[in-house]
């Protein structure tokens, strides 16, 4: 568990995303679009390609978070905004996703806020993302 105070930079996570995982994801969610398994499909639609569920971008930002925290049970609230599609390759690799965050005052007592930074290749693809936390030491 990372210390949780006011002004930390808290350690940058990364995940890789393969198309193995948009497929488990697909089947958990029940979300079957194909933008996010044919390539035909999203170019035709204007896409660069396959795309990560915006709602599995997110779940990895919260997986950060609720690392962070000291688990799920200290993450009280995640949002964000879905700003910029994660294009998954076919390949074994997949595509890099980083989290980071800084630890800010919130104006509940006993809760921090998190301002999320979620990327990919330096460039953001979740907008306004940020989550409460119940502080350590509430």
């Amino acid at each position: 568990m990372t210390a949780l105070t006011p002004g930390a930079e808290l350690e940058p996570v990364t995940y890789a995303v393969t198309r193995a995982d948009l497929v488990r994801y697909a089947g958990a969610s029940g979300d079957f679009n194909p933008i996010h398994w044919s390539d035909r499909v999203a170019t035709e639609v204007g896409l660069p390609g396959v795309i990560a569920h915006g709602m599995y971008t997110l779940a990895l930002a919260g997986r950060a978070v609720s690392s962070w925290a000291g688990g799920p049970d200290r993450v009280l609230e995640l949002g964000a905004r879905f700003t910029k599609p994660v294009v998954v390759p076919d390949d074994e690799t997949g595509v890099a996703v980083t989290v980071t965050g800084v630890v800010k005052e919130s104006d509940q007592p006993g809760v921090l806020r998190v301002d999320l930074t979620v990327s990919v290749d330096d460039s953001k693809v979740l907008g306004m993302a940020r989550a409460l936390v119940r502080s350590t030491d509430a």
